[in-house]
């Protein structure tokens, strides 16, 4: 061995063993890393980084047809405290401010006094909870800004405790009013759309989900957007909120005089088939009437004397009778292949030999079942293609879960009984949803154009129209002119001279047809636990010139029934209403030449009055008023030959003057400013609690007295 040999690989054995117990120390060390303190060292890195977090978009607004917010989410709180937190300095500072904290809160909350308030906060110091709960209701934003004003509380949630849990509801302004056509969502939005037009175009509401990572970047987190959240689109909808209120205030006052099981009230324009107003209501166990089901799409059910029209145009069509064909009812009952078709005066005797048009006039069943038995007794597909000619069972495809589509099966689909064509003529043996049936007489209303309903009409984005949904054609022609004038004709007299008068007015005048069947019970029959009715009235008006058509259907449990008297009068008020709503006369008609009449304008927001007395030829200086997208608030000085707009400006800071405001303007200025506001009376406000120019506090409560 060479000299120094030994030494050199000596020092280079040493040096391998101190390269491996290195390596070997490494390797444990990042065993030890990897698996026994995985925790820890994800734990550290959560701290400083967290990848892939949802950023959850806001859901779009339902709006009418009329402009007004119908759904909308908005965000609510519930606030909590960390006593933990910030630990003696913060407590000392709470302690310091907590008569402040209690008044601030209690100036936000009124309904929890000062008091309450403290000895509240004192039980969650005590127990030294780290999540206790300041107060028992979710909050608004604007509530939780206020809170978050609050000394100790402005702090950050480490620093001073206060920390908030959000929740993104979804609102109706209007309430119950349309509710079940709007839809409901889960409690958490988030799992989307139970029903309604939220469910049917949930996809457009709900926008899409963003995607952002939280970041330490000196010693401060940052919330780093990776891929932006997108806002769901706003839906306009058909829905005219005044006629929804005037349709659902007609058909609940009847329902509660009939105790009737439920009722359905649809409103549509006959020209674009756009659903005004849609009315669902179900009697509950606490005897009070709520919309529980979308029954106008949904339900399926005989519809009675209204499918007599149908009927009657199938003969009509097939050129078999015209109006004035005459029919003899004899004594009101004549047997059908064994079984006795009755009139509903068959215990009077009868109406003897009658014509079409009073045929219709009196809803006679003999008359109906016997033109259609003797025409399309031996071919009674005959009968069934020639209504399906007219679209009456064609699926409409509305878009709502649970929609129903007609059943009118003739015998090439189910058995058919020599009995099965006289009842179906006169509505049973047919299963078809009530928005079906008024869909039929619209295209009757509309020259014999059927169109689809629709409820929705234009998809927006930051208030501009994205989207329109153009009126569809389901059938260009139902029937032939000849055809569509003689049913118009028997319609119209049906109103004015037979069973439908109540449905009538004085006003104008109505087209329609009454209906009243026995319930079916199914397989029980039809007077299992005793007999229950469908009452429904479907016309439209005014019938010269037909604007809007109508259907309205009661299920009422006991006799007597009466489709005209009980159907009926609930059309004639939603009509007559409906057509107040839309009547407009010339002030000129009102007064002679010499006459000057200056109407007196109430305070409040300006836009308003000058739209009015621009439309009036008023004189006044209305056009000095810009045109604005937020209210201009200000007050009228009228003579006999002029109205003066002038601007008011309103502070702040202070309680703004409402005296001459009528209630709707008082109420919207005080509620933006934080107040909470109590009417007295009607007419416009003379008085108001707290004094005008005064420094407001946000809860306060002020009530107006109104004359």
């Amino acid at each position: 061995m060479v000299p120094g040999q030994k030494n050199i690989i000596l020092r280079y054995t040493l040096i391998m063993f101190i390269m491996a117990l290195l390596a070997i120390a490494i390797i444990a060390k990042a065993a030890i890393i990897m698996f026994a303190e995985r925790q820890y060292w994800k734990d550290v890195a959560d701290r400083f980084i967290k990848e892939n977090v949802i950023v959850h978009p806001t859901r779009g607004n339902i709006i009418s047809a009329d402009g007004k917010l119908m759904a909308s989410s908005l965000p609510e709180y519930k606030i909590y405290m960390d006593f933990k937190a910030g630990g003696e300095t913060k407590d000392t500072m709470l302690m310091n401010h907590l008569t402040e904290i209690c008044e601030g809160l209690h100036q936000i909350f009124p309904d929890k006094s000062a008091k309450e308030f403290r000895q509240h906060i004192l039980k969650g110091r005590r127990q030294k909870s780290r999540n206790y709960l300041l107060y028992p209701r979710r909050i608004s934003y604007i509530e939780y800004k206020e809170a978050k004003k609050l000394p100790v509380f402005n702090l950050s949630k480490f620093k001073g405790g206060f920390h908030e849990l959000a929740f993104n509801q979804r609102k109706k302004p209007f309430g119950s009013l349309a509710a079940r056509t709007l839809g409901d969502m889960y409690p958490d939005v988030t799992l989307g759309a139970k029903n309604g037009i939220e469910l049917t175009y949930d996809s457009i509401l709900k926008g899409q989900d963003g995607i952002t990572h939280r970041q330490k970047v000196m010693n401060k987190y940052l919330n780093i957007i990776d891929k932006p959240a997108v806002d769901g689109c706003d839906i306009i909808t058909t829905i005219d909120v005044d006629m929804q209120d005037i349709a659902e205030k007609a058909l609940v006052d009847q329902l509660k005089n009939l105790e009737a099981v439920f009722g359905v009230a649809i409103v549509m324009d006959v020209a674009t088939g756009e659903v005004k107003a849609n009315v669902n209501m179900t009697r509950a166990g606490d005897g009070n009437y709520y919309e529980m089901r979308n029954i106008a799409v949904s339900n399926l059910m005989e519809p009675g004397s209204t499918f007599k029209t149908a009927s009657i145009m199938v003969a009509l069509e097939d050129k078999f009778i015209t109006p004035d064909y005459m029919v003899d009812t004899g004594n009101g009952v004549v047997n059908m292949h064994g079984s006795n078709m009755k009139d509903w005066n068959w215990y009077k005797g009868g109406y003897g030999k009658i014509d079409v048009t009073r045929i219709m006039e009196v809803s006679s069943n003999v008359g109906v079942s016997s033109i259609i038995d003797k025409f399309y007794g031996d071919n009674p597909q005959k009968f069934i293609d020639g209504l399906k000619r007219m679209s009456i069972d064609k699926p409409l495809n509305l878009g709502f879960v649970g929609e129903a589509s007609p059943r009118i099966l003739g015998p090439k689909e189910r058995y058919f009984a020599k009995t099965s064509l006289p009842w179906m003529s006169i509505g049973y043996e047919t299963m078809i949803p009530p928005i079906y049936m008024l869909n039929f007489y619209n295209a009757i209303a509309n020259n014999g154009v059927m169109v689809k309903p629709k409820f929705v009409k234009a998809i927006a984005k930051d208030g501009e129209i994205i989207q329109e949904f153009p009126t569809e054609i389901v059938n260009p022609k139902i029937c032939s002119d000849t055809t569509l004038t003689m049913i118009q004709g028997i319609l119209r007299k049906v109103v004015s001279q037979g069973l439908a008068k109540p449905a009538g007015s004085k006003q104008f005048s109505v087209s329609g047809k009454t209906g009243t069947a026995q319930v079916s019970q199914g397989k029980a029959g039809y007077k299992a636990g005793g007999v229950s009715y469908l009452v429904s009235f479907c016309g439209y008006f005014p019938s010269e010139a037909p604007k809007y058509s109508c259907m309205v259907s009661i299920q009422i449990p006991h006799g007597p029934a009466s489709g005209g008297l009980q159907a009926g009068s609930v059309f004639s008020r939603i009509a007559e209403r409906i057509y107040a709503k839309h009547l407009y006369q010339d002030l000129a008609s009102a007064k002679d030449s010499t006459s000057i009449i200056i109407p007196e304008v109430k305070n409040g927001d300006l836009r308003e009055a000058s739209y009015v007395l621009q439309n009036l030829n008023i004189q006044s200086n209305s056009s000095s008023i810009p045109k604005s997208s937020t209210p201009i608030w200000g007050k009228a000085n009228c003579t006999t030959t002029y109205a003066e707009l002038k601007r008011t400006n309103t502070e702040k800071n202070l309680v703004p003057n409402v005296r001459g405001m009528g209630a709707k303007d008082a109420v919207y200025l005080l509620e933006s400013k934080g107040l909470r506001v109590r009417l007295s009376g009607t007419g416009k406000v003379i008085r108001q609690s707290l004094n005008a120019g005064s420094y407001l506090h946000k809860g306060q409560t002020i009530t107006l007295t109104l004359n």
